[in-house]
């Protein structure tokens, strides 16, 4: 399971579906990110991507 109680205040995120989200604060709880783009020659904002991006596991327990 991946500690997301660590909040780094340089990276502000509101992604919630991410593992790495931190659930009380929306910051990022990794130390770095990793951003990228899926374009050839991106020219707006919508470009780029946080590469850094995991879904969140599902964590229901079936009986």
């Amino acid at each position: 399971m991946t500690d997301t109680s660590y909040a780094n205040h340089c990276i502000i995120c509101n992604v919630t579906s991410c593992k790495h989200h931190n659930d009380r604060k929306n910051y990022c709880s990794l130390e770095a990110i990793r951003v990228g783009t899926h374009e050839s020659d991106p020219s707006q904002d919508q470009c780029t991507d946080c590469q850094s991006f995991a879904p969140k596991q599902d964590n229901t327990i079936f009986s």
